[in-house]
This record gives C-alpha cells, structure tokens and sequence, in this order.
C-alpha cells in the first residue's frame, strides 16, 4: 500500500522553525543555529512497487526551505528478483534500530519518518531546539562539523552523518518494477553512525567526516538527534561547492 504525505503538513511543521538560521559562509562554511530543520527520512526499494510515488515525492522536496530530506534504500526485497543496487543492510538496520523510537509498529516500505516519528501512525512532532549550533567546512579530504551546545543541562545526543546523491536512475529489468525506469534524489550512498555522546553547556566539540571523494557529486549531512526520544536537535547538509 502506498502512502503519500502531504507537503502542506511538512511546510506548517516547517513554521515552527522561523527562528532558525542556516547560512554559508566563505571558504564553503555552512552553519546552523536555533531549531533543525525537518529531518524527512524515506525508506524504500527498486525492488518494492508501491516506492516510487514515494520516490517522486521525496524529490519535490528539491528547494523546499527547512528541509532535510534523506532516502535509505534497504536491502530486504533484493531477493524478490532485482537487486536495488543502492540497497544496504546498514540502511536496514537503522531502519529497525528506529522502531524503538518512531511509533510504527514494524519495519515496511515505503516507510516515511519526519523528525523521528513514523508518518503513517504517529504523531509527527516538531524538532527539538536543543541549543545545538552546528557548522560544517571542508579541510582537505575531510569534512569538520564544529559543534556547541548553549543549553541549561547535559544533553545525551546521537546521530549519524550521509553522503547523498541526486538525479539518479535505474533500468530495471525484473522484479516488481521490472521494465520501469526509476528516478532517484537525496540518496544515502554512505551512512555512518555515531555512538552515544553527552553535551555539557558551553561544551565545544569536533566531529570530522574523512573521505570526502566523489567531487561535485555527494553532499554531507550532519544529523544530531536525542538519544533518550530518537527527535532531532539539529542537522546541516553541506555541498560541494556549497
């Protein structure tokens, strides 16, 4: 069954986030302060046929202000006759380890989370403003995320970084979407996970993303969230050529 979310919902979300700034800045800085933006997680398939109009609407999220969109293909339909040659079992995982979080009471394609919180039944809740500021520049083959807290009270964060891809397509040639070209936008090529980290007010931290690679093709997305409810507290996307 396929489950289409409504812009108009992300965009009245998006209203609490007016506080927020993101900027660049010179040398290909980018910087964010105040409330994150809507983190929109889609977990889909090329495997799975009722993904691609979820697909479709992951990409008119191209532009749209504070927004941060992401597309985890997992690899459970693999053995359904194609395999989703961006599939990851890590994308499957974290698709799981999220159940404890996110109020879908199983894993599914296509699967839409805003802001930790399963789109189809929970109740999507704004982001958190944690006090969390965040700036992202490139150093050499490394990306370095100086991150500060300005909070009352210790804050226990997770969170991961994603290197996405645009327009991207495949021919597929079996399978449930077997004869359909599908088209692709903000697809997580590589994910990696953070553990557990506790903030202290006035702490200044470094996190560094090494490996940069692929120039002109892959952006880097920083997302911090809280550990204990699985809501964001900030997150950033840098690009290359910002």
């Amino acid at each position: 069954m396929s489950m289409r979310p409504i812009v108009s919902e992300l965009a009245l979300a998006a209203a609490l986030l007016a506080a927020g700034t993101v900027m660049a800045e010179p040398a290909c800085r980018v910087s964010a302060s105040g409330p994150p933006p809507q983190v929109v997680e889609l977990y889909t398939s090329e495997g799975c046929s009722s993904c691609p109009p979820e697909d479709r609407w992951l990409s008119g999220l191209k532009g749209q202000p504070g927004v941060l969109p992401l597309a985890f293909h997992v690899d459970y339909f693999d053995n359904l006759g194609w395999r989703d040659r961006f599939g990851d079992a890590a994308h499957t995982r974290r698709q799981k380890e999220q159940l404890r979080f996110n109020g879908a009471p199983a894993a599914y394609t296509p699967q839409v989370v805003v802001n930790g919180r399963d789109r189809r039944t929970a109740k999507v809740e704004a982001p958190i403003n944690a006090g969390v500021a965040l700036t992202l520049q490139r150093e050499g083959d490394r990306l370095v995320a100086q991150l500060s807290s300005q909070a009352t009270a210790p804050i226990t964060l997770a969170g991961f970084w994603a290197a996405t891809e645009n327009d991207l397509s495949s021919a597929v040639g079996a399978g449930e979407n077997a004869g359909v070209t599908l088209h692709h936008d903000f697809v997580v090529r590589d994910y990696r996970k953070l553990k557990p980290f506790t903030v202290k007010p006035g702490d200044a931290l470094t996190l560094d993303y090494a490996g940069l690679g692929h120039e002109g093709r892959r952006a880097v997305a920083l997302v911090l969230s809280d550990a204990a409810s699985g809501r964001p507290v900030q997150a950033l996307r840098w690009s290359p050529g910002c």
